[in-house]
């Protein structure tokens, strides 16, 4: 019915977290959002979750203003809410209060029915020596491919 094309990922977020669950959620925008995003003009490269009064907020995430739109036209680097499950949000909230874990944002995307959904994980951080064996174990894979095409 809708053809989707728009994914929007965040690769920064698996190089420095590592992801113990993933969620996904509905967002709360406003018109000219909900164009912007459908143009493909939209980063999550450094937005992260946050509780408010036990309800969850993005923040940092970017979407343009809409080249046409007016005076109506959002601030692009707004505080977004989200919308889970009030089970999911208890748990979350939980989780987040311990120590040295936290919710990022992995992708955005339009569903089957052309609404916006997010992708959040909950993650703690990668430490220095974890990176770097991440980045051996992909170049060691990288170079058995190499030499398994030859």
């Amino acid at each position: 019915m809708f053809e989707n094309k728009i994914n929007i990922r965040n690769k920064k977020a698996s190089f420095l977290y590592e992801f113990i669950e993933k969620f996904t959620a509905g967002i709360v925008l406003t018109g000219t959002e909900i164009k912007s995003i459908r143009m493909g003009k939209a980063n999550v490269a450094d937005s992260y979750c946050f509780f408010r009064d036990h309800e969850l907020w993005v923040r940092n995430m970017h979407i343009a203003e809409y080249d046409w739109g007016t005076y109506t036209n959002h601030d692009p680097y707004r505080e977004r809410k989200l919308l889970l499950t009030r089970r999911e949000l208890k748990r979350l909230e939980k989780k987040v209060n311990e120590k040295g874990l936290t919710i990022v944002v992995t992708r955005l995307f339009l569903n089957d029915k052309g609404l916006a959904k997010i992708e959040i994980a909950l993650s703690r951080g990668k430490k220095e020596y974890d990176r770097r064996e991440d980045i051996k174990r992909r170049d060691n894979k990288r170079n058995l491919d190499r030499l398994m095409k030859r």
